[in-house]
């Protein structure tokens, strides 16, 4: 089974607004409400391409519980812990002439609520997948991803994390299955500016060297890297078309790369089905569909990077 862990899932209120006159009213052309979070999409986005999974993490509050009651309208199980200090989260999200966007914090989660979620994952089997998905609320501490893989770390399950800073380089030591900055998070981990592929290759690779079996970079409209537990280097041109909306193309890629990988055990199949996924989310202006990413996939190629 595949679990996604997300820590502060919302609700994501998206407007488009025309041209937004900042200090006026403004009148939405388009307006639509989606579960969000970064594990939440990943789970979206794995129910679309026919892979069950179950939707973790921490709700709370009138808000917890539409977040709970869309991913379930969906058909994907959820095991939330409902808190009991504050709300989940609303973001605002406004397409105009720019996009701009506006997060709300999230509940409080307590010690007792992390030791909750570990008791439930007590229930995890060898081979069995866990994402550890998007940021943290300010009252977690930036070690709970390594903490939770520490915890699981004699029970081989294969764990994703999709993080940045210090959250994704304190799980390293413990060896996790896939990781996925994109090109700007690496340059911040490493403090340097990278804009060459061969630099983004280095600097990704010093990633594996501290412990991550796999590597997977995205980078927007230049493709992305894959850097293999073999040792081998991969790179795939992004497909062409019309970007609609940003939001959700990278936890895409994840959810796809996992797809691929559960169905084929392929790692370069898992490379091009991320590629393929997020590139459909990115040109809709929901997340991607199965039909969407089969159309991409059939063009997608994968080139071998020597470096």
């Amino acid at each position: 089974m595949i679990y996604t862990i997300t820590f502060n899932p919302s609700i994501d209120y998206m407007v488009e607004v025309e041209d937004f006159q900042l200090g006026e009213v403004n009148r939405t052309s388009h307006e639509y409400i989606l579960p969000g979070g970064k594990g939440v999409n990943v789970s979206v986005v794995l129910n679309n391409l026919g892979i069950q999974n179950i939707a973790m993490g921490f709700i709370a509050g009138f808000t917890g519980q539409e977040i709970k009651r869309r991913i379930e309208e969906k058909n994907i199980k959820t095991d939330f812990i409902d808190v009991h200090n504050g709300f989940s989260r609303i973001n605002f999200k406004m397409k105009s002439r720019e996009e701009s966007e506006v997060n709300g914090n999230g509940p409080v989660i307590s010690e007792d609520d992390i030791q909750l979620l570990l008791k439930k994952l007590d229930s995890l089997k060898k081979d069995d997948i866990l994402i550890l998905s998007g940021s943290i609320p300010k009252c977690v501490s930036n070690d709970i991803y390594a903490h939770i893989m520490k915890y699981l770390k004699d029970k081989g399950i294969h764990i994703v994390v999709d993080a940045t800073g210090d959250l994704l380089m304190n799980v390293l030591e413990y060896k996790p299955f896939l990781i996925k900055p994109n090109n700007h998070e690496l340059s911040e981990m490493f403090h340097v500016k990278l804009s060459e592929l061969k630099d983004i290759v280095k600097y990704a690779k010093k990633l594996q060297e501290k412990g991550a079996q796999n590597v997977l970079i995205s980078m927007a409209g230049d493709g992305a890297i894959f850097i293999c537990e073999n040792g081998k280097v991969y790179h795939c041109q992004a497909p062409k078309g019309t970007v609609q909306n940003s939001v959700g193309a990278g936890d895409s890629m994840v959810a796809g790369f996992v797809a691929g990988y559960e169905k084929t055990h392929d790692y370069i199949q898992a490379f091009k089905t991320g590629v393929a996924t997020g590139s459909a989310s990115a040109f809709s202006k929901d997340l991607a569909t199965k039909e969407e990413v089969e159309a991409l996939l059939e063009n997608i190629q994968e080139v071998e990077y020597e470096y």
